[in-house]
């Protein structure tokens, strides 16, 4: 059923892999559909067939990922639902982008790889509705950028995975590869020669005239999955090649994006799906991309105090409350020695003893050494001179876990990150049902809950939501469909999550033989990009593309 009015308090804003600047409205969508039959079983219609010819040819100049300008002649197709039963209007559609010629040379993209660029963040709503080309998936920040929750009632707090707005390693502008200081992979993606698809999904502020939440765990995941089934469904008609789709997001974009990854062809949607009235086809993706993922969160505050716990100050100059903070690091303990992970690069079995001494000889060191061998004699020297905990020898970097917490000096988010126990973070409001705004999914965060809360238990429903939601869930299923090949990037300052969080799902996906690579970027931020050229060679490398 369509939700026809939709509670919102719109400020659009440009993000992560998709960022661009669009407002979003309520126009309505069609599906475009040919008059040929859609192949495929009963949950495919015609209304899912895609129309190759309902096209507009496009000229842009796009900037890539080496700051060179590049006349781009493409074909953009307007919005479409990617659902025969969308929930509104708004959401539940996608745009395509086909390259044609590239500085008057033709680009045959048949065969190109696709890359699938979500504009999530947050967990709220995002929106290609009224895009006019490439790049202008938005998200729907509703109140949230002066502190609420997107429908006004939450009692504080700006959104875990908001970007932070931190410098990317994209030139900026208008028709470049990065708007509002980050990448925009979708068009560094058509630039080189690829297919760019992006999806609008629902998110956890969508309400309906009645208050009830509709876009709540586990939609943005089922959206997802709805797109690609969408694109595989279409293959022939669809250009590019469906067999080789690559995912990215950003933050909690991040997070759905390695979740896709992870969950491919997991039977455990398919009643979500069939809801949604998702082609039949296959939702298992060939590669992910996912840049500081906010993910396997019922486990994320533990995580984030082990990572964190010892900078008691966050950036607002309030001080954590020390008796949670070493409550949810011994939860860490326990999680991290259930997982039985082995390391990268031979470290061995991962433990919250070890943990931190994996994180300096395994991201931390090497990401100062690439940083700093990259300077002039003279900028190293200058910077060194400035950040004397660390020792330069023999072209490597070494400093201690302790100095390095120093050089962070300051956390972003107080203990616990996630399930608040006020109900005030995102993520409460990400696990909102009916018209609950917010729920806890921690036991721990339901017994401290301080905002009158009288059950015992968690909700029945919330387990099953939780594995819905965690990559790692179905990584330790070894889950057959999942994606093979894995590009995680993050940045080391950056503490809307824990450094943990990242590693263990590389460390998952490695230890199933997966390929992976995974490294930081040194003194940055939240949702930064500073290598997006090596991810799009990365993405020719591991699909076999050649122009």
């Amino acid at each position: 059923m369509k939700h026809k009015a939709v509670k919102r308090r719109s400020v659009v804003l440009g993000i992560g892999a998709t960022a661009g600047v669009a407002a979003v409205g309520g126009i309505a969508l069609t599906a475009n559909a040919s008059d040929k039959s859609a192949s495929g079983g009963s949950g495919s219609s015609k209304a899912l067939v895609f129309d190759k010819d309902d096209y507009t040819e496009l000229t842009e100049t796009i900037t890539d990922a080496a700051g060179t300008d590049h006349e781009v002649v493409y074909h953009f197709y307007k919005p479409r639902d990617y659902v025969t039963s969308p929930s509104d209007d708004t959401h539940q559609s996608l745009v395509v982008s086909v390259p044609v010629k590239i500085d008057g040379k033709a680009v045959d993209a048949r065969n190109a790889p696709i890359v699938l660029a979500n504009a999530v963040g947050a967990y709220m709503p995002s929106s290609v509705a009224e895009a006019t080309g490439v790049g202008q998936g938005a998200l729907e920040m509703g109140d949230l950028m002066s502190g609420g929750s997107g429908t006004g009632t939450a009692p504080s707090g700006a959104p875990s995975g908001a970007p932070s707005g931190a410098a990317s390693g994209a030139p900026g502008g208008g028709g470049t590869g990065a708007v509002n200081g980050m990448v925009n992979l979708a068009k560094l993606a058509l630039v080189a020669g690829y297919v760019a698809v992006e999806p609008g999904t629902r998110g956890r502020s969508l309400t309906d005239s009645s208050g009830t939440y509709y876009g709540t765990a586990p939609a943005v995941i089922v959206d997802l999955k709805a797109a690609v089934r969408y694109v595989k469904f279409n293959k022939g008609r669809i250009p590019g090649n469906t067999d080789r789709i690559i995912s990215t997001g950003t933050s909690a974009g991040g997070a759905v994006s390695a979740l896709l990854g992870a969950s491919g062809d997991s039977p455990l949607f398919d009643k979500y799906l069939k809801a949604a009235g998702a082609a039949d086809a296959s939702d298992a993706i060939f590669a992910t991309g996912a840049w500081c993922p906010i993910t396997d969160l019922e486990h994320a505050d533990g995580a984030y105090e082990f990572n964190w716990g010892s900078v008691v100050t966050q950036s607002t100059g309030k001080v954590v409350d020390q008796t949670v903070s070493k409550a949810l690091q011994s939860q860490f303990a326990e999680y991290q020695a259930s997982l039985r992970l082995k390391g990268l690069n031979g470290f061995g079995t991962l433990t919250a003893r070890n943990y931190d001494q994996y994180l300096l000889e395994t991201y931390l060191q090497p990401s100062a050494t690439t940083y700093l061998a990259a300077l002039s004699d003279s900028e190293r020297t200058a910077y060194l001179a400035k950040n004397t905990f660390i020792t330069w020898s023999d072209d490597k970097a070494t400093f201690t876990w302790d100095d390095y917490l120093t050089h962070v000096a300051k956390r972003k988010k107080t203990a616990p990150a996630f399930d608040a126990f006020d109900l005030s973070a995102g993520e409460n409001n990400e696990f909102g049902t009916g018209t609950t705004e917010a729920r806890h999914f921690t036991a721990y965060s339901l017994k401290n809950d301080t905002t009158g809360v009288t059950g015992k238990r968690l909700d029945s429903d919330i387990p099953e939501l939780l594995d819905l939601m965690n990559p790692m869930y179905f990584l330790g299923k070894r889950n057959a469909g999942r994606s093979k090949h894995w590009w995680i990037r993050l940045g080391t300052s950056d503490t809307d999550t824990s450094h943990v969080i990242s590693a263990n799902l590389a460390a998952a996906a490695d230890n199933l033989g997966d390929d992976v690579s995974h490294s930081f970027y040194w003194d940055q931020g939240h949702a930064t990009n500073v290598d997006p050229g090596d991810f799009i060679a990365w993405v020719a490398k591991v699909t076999g593309y050649r122009k």
